[in-house]
């Protein structure tokens, strides 16, 4: 099966990032098809037909989503996509909106269009600086065109688009972190309900989706929710962006149809480990996605359910490969140091729990471990993923205790060597 292209089609042809190629190329095309030969119900049909869920990774249906907003309401409604691309590992946003980002643009109008919302905002992630100058370029040239702002091509609609350039918190990437942060409080989240779509952004009806889910929209209007649907399986529809990172031949952003075997995609695509060594483990959607082992891999496919099946996460399509060099202890080190960095404080079990965490993970890595740490690692995980406001907890506990369940034998070699891995200099909260 070759990789499909429907949001990176023409994504490296020569200017596709300006309005001029993306409109020889059909850009906006799908825009004209819905202000002008559709009503907001029929474009609202064809997302939920489509079956596309968010691809943030969550996995939500859109066109349901797209269904809790009242249009009916009083007052402003808002819409914000969320480019705050923080996973570790992840880097597919930050490629649509540097090198085609109309097709964000194009998909966000369409999508405000058929919720009848006033004004959006992309929140994109403060060391994403390339990204925001082409997504601000791009926003200029649609204003000039007449995409954005007033009676947008003569419907009557209004609607206004602006960037915002965060400061580079993982947290952020929770739509209700990114709202606190956009109304210029501290990023952390919210509690649960009221949710988004009542009570969002300066209390109002809000919907946030990411990039990569806006980007799939046009192609859905232009091509109907079926022919999408049919792309991929019958409860993932369409394609899915997939970086792919780390010991393997042919790293990169590659789109495929959902359902795609993931041998295909490891094998034929992306060519394999590098260097012709053995696989030792991925990680499939991101850091905060439990590690996979070779033998769990066999037969899977590349959809929420089949990586769910085996004990995962298609997360948001990062795929980390390790080769039999790795050191899985240093992995698993190194990951509980970041989420220790990120945590927002907020929650007492996250804010300790991640602390906790990175000090066990960083005595085993220093070689002054004991074999009790990692049975404390799997009783401290039983009070802290399911009593946090938000997900952050799960984020870092599930991977950890994954790491450790299938790489214990490394851990133990770690504890009974006394190896020491930090450079000198480094400390615990380095």
């Amino acid at each position: 099966m070759a990789e499909k292209k429907v949001i990176l089609d023409h994504i490296n042809d020569e200017g596709e990032q300006t309005l001029e190629v993306y409109q020889g190329h059909g850009g906006y095309k799908a825009l004209e098809k819905a202000i002008k030969q559709m009503t907001p119900a029929q474009i609202l049909e064809e997302v939920k037909i489509s079956n596309l869920r968010g691809r943030g990774g969550a996995g939500f249906p859109a066109g349901v989503k797209w269904g809790f907003i009242k249009r009916e309401a009083l007052g402003p409604k808002y819409l914000i996509c969320n480019a705050d691309e923080g996973e570790p590992g992840t880097f597919k946003d930050r490629r649509v909106m540097t090198v085609k980002p109309h097709i964000v643009i194009e998909g966000i109008i369409i999508a405000a269009y058929c919720m009848g919302l006033d004004a959006g905002y992309i929140y994109i992630r403060g060391e994403f600086f390339e990204p925001y100058q082409a997504m601000d370029k791009a926003i200029d040239e649609a204003y000039a065109k007449g995409y954005l702002g007033k009676n947008i091509l003569g419907s009557g609609f209004n609607f206004d688009l602006y960037t915002y350039l965060g400061a580079g918190a993982y947290i952020c990437g929770d739509e209700t972190a990114l709202m606190n942060s956009l109304e210029g409080k501290r990023g952390m989240p919210r509690l649960k309900p009221p949710f988004p779509a009542q009570f969002g952004l300066y209390g109002k009806p809000t919907t946030v989706h990411n990039v990569e889910t806006f980007s799939a929209v046009p192609s859905i209007i232009a091509n109907g929710g079926k022919w999408y649907s049919d792309l991929g399986t019958s409860k993932s529809g369409g394609t899915k962006l997939f970086g792919i990172s780390g010991h393997v031949e042919r790293p990169g952003v590659y789109e495929l149809n959902l359902g795609t075997p993931w041998k295909e995609f490891f094998e034929d695509i992306a060519g394999g480990v590098r260097g012709g060594k053995k696989l030792k483990a991925v990680i499939p959607g991101g850091s905060s996605t439990p590690v996979l082992l070779p033998h769990e891999l066999e037969g899977m496919l590349l959809d929420y359910e089949s990586i769910a099946s085996r004990g995962s996460m298609l997360g948001t399509g990062a795929v980390i490969v390790f080769d039999e060099t790795t050191d899985m202890v240093k992995v698993a080190w190194r990951a509980m140091k970041f989420y220790a960095h990120e945590s927002c404080g907020q929650c007492t079990p996250c804010r300790e729990g991640c602390d906790w965490f990175y000090d066990i993970f960083n005595r085993i890595y220093k070689g002054e471990g004991r074999e009790e740490d990692l049975d404390k690692i799997e009783n401290l995980s039983k009070f802290i993923g399911p009593n946090t406001i938000c997900a952050f907890g799960d984020a870092f506990v599930t991977p950890a205790l994954a790491f450790i369940r299938k790489f214990r034998s490394d851990f133990l070699e770690y504890i009974k060597k006394g190896k020491y891995g930090l450079k000198s200099g480094e400390t615990s909260h380095a």
